[in-house]
């Protein structure tokens, strides 16, 4: 059954319900119409989805007043972003599992690319999107996941250390006090920990090398109680399979003894490309963890037990034991990806090589809401706007994910049953060429 064969309406009107309940949360009814125009100008058809445009979409005889209204809900409105996702959450994750519970909790981070120095936490870093140190801005973001479908439940921009030292800046954008220099791993810990305390279902953790390389990341997480399937850089060290560090030297009755783990030229760990490399043929094996768009996606994997070795010289007791699950693709001169995770010793190879995979959903989430949602076309310079726009963009998001859940994954943005005037046809976005506006 697909969302189109339902009655003419029928999706409208739970566009309706849904978008009332993001109004609650809003707390001011002068904010309720411009909050609605705004989550429906994202998911009507269009290139850009900055204010100007939604708006002579969605209002074409009255464009500047409605601009007006619709840029202060996201620019200068001071509504929260944390209720207002949970708002989201709490109508769609119940539609998410309808087909299937929670499985997963997705850390990740996406960039945007921006000119200039004066959009806050636009700095020279390294972005996702172009795959290089680039001139952009930075995100971080919890997703929670079922096997099909998953949700953005917590979003928040890495302020880059330059900034967070910079008062002037700070001011200008509007940055609140409370907000200072944070990892993002930092980040994404603070995300989970609001998770747990408003029991939300929970999954596996899964981030990539980023996150999985940081030893406080691994430890947090274990500390909170939770499993994890993460991504870790191929020069992080190990001990063997069997193998640990030394315990601490026996004293010999003169001075305090010591209490911290051993390691000699003779007993040392190794990284994991090391051990990958040396492990027999056998190990391999071929894996299928889900079916994609036209065939089953497949790989070779290899998972051993062993200790991480991280700085364990500095402890007095050796690191639990966990997997490290390596892929090898065939045809490659070497192993690709590296996980260290906390799944249970009995699970079988492709058990854990498909949560790791897992993580790939929100790449897809990533994209639609960049290429369909207009995710990374706000215009503006300052704190609240950049995130608020973010946190329509993911209500907006929620709405089509709660219809996929229900009907059809085909579900798009752009293809709602949502009546909307054309727009004037002699309209020019601020700026565009042949706009009377162009500066």
């Amino acid at each position: 059954m697909s969302a189109h064969s339902v009655a003419p309406g029928a999706q409208a009107k739970r566009f309706a319900a849904y978008l009332n309940r993001l109004a609650q949360a809003a707390e001011h009814a002068d904010r309720a119409t411009p909050l609605k125009s705004y989550c429906t100008g994202l998911l009507l058809p269009g290139e850009r989805k900055s204010v100007e445009p939604m708006a002579a979409r969605i209002y074409p005889d009255k464009v500047r007043q409605a601009h007006q209204s619709m840029h202060h809900i996201v620019a200068d409105a001071a509504w929260s972003d944390e209720d207002m996702l949970e708002a989201v959450r709490a109508y769609v994750l119940p539609q998410m599992e309808q087909k299937g519970s929670v499985v997963a909790w997705v850390v990740d981070d996406t960039g945007f690319v921006k000119k200039g120095t004066h959009s806050v936490g636009v700095t020279r870093q390294y972005c996702g999107q172009v795959g290089k140190q680039e001139n952009c801005r930075v995100a971080v973001s919890l997703s929670v996941s079922t096997e099909h479908v998953s949700l953005p439940i917590a979003w928040r921009l890495y302020l880059p250390e330059v900034w967070a030292m910079d008062g002037k800046r700070r001011k200008k954008a509007g940055i609140p006090a409370e907000i200072r220099f944070q990892t993002k791993p930092a980040i994404a810990l603070q995300q989970i920990r609001t998770a747990l305390k408003r029991e939300i279902p929970v999954g596996v953790v899964l981030a990539d090398a980023a996150y999985g390389t940081d030893t406080k990341f691994r430890e947090e997480l274990s500390d909170l109680g939770l499993l994890y399937v993460v991504g870790i850089m191929s020069s992080v060290t190990v001990w063997k399979p069997g193998q640990g560090p030394l315990p601490a030297a026996t004293g010999k009755g003169q001075g305090r003894p010591t209490k911290y783990l051993r390691r000699n030229p003779r007993h040392a760990p190794v990284t994991v490309k090391t051990l990958a490399l040396a492990l027999p043929p056998q190990a391999w094996k071929k894996v299928c963890w889900r079916r994609g768009t036209r065939h089953q996606l497949q790989s070779r994997f290899a998972a051993v037990r062993v200790r991480p070795a991280h700085r364990d010289f500095e402890r007095s007791e050796p690191y639990p034991e966990q997997w490290l699950l390596i892929e090898w693709p065939s045809g490659e001169a070497e192993p690709t990806k590296y996980w260290f995770s906390t799944l249970p010793a009995e699970i079988p190879l492709k058990g854990l090589a498909s949560m790791a995979k897992q993580r790939w959903i929100i790449e897809r989430d990533y994209e639609e809401l960049k290429q369909e949602l207009g995710l990374g076309h706000y215009e503006g310079r300052g704190w609240r706007g950049f995130h608020h726009h973010a946190t329509l963009c993911i209500a907006a998001y929620g709405f089509l994910v709660a219809e996929r859940s229900r009907f059809s994954p085909s579900v798009r943005a752009g293809r709602l049953g949502l009546s909307i005037p054309e727009m004037p046809p002699q309209f020019r976005p601020r700026g565009s060429p042949g706009s009377p506006r162009a500066a």
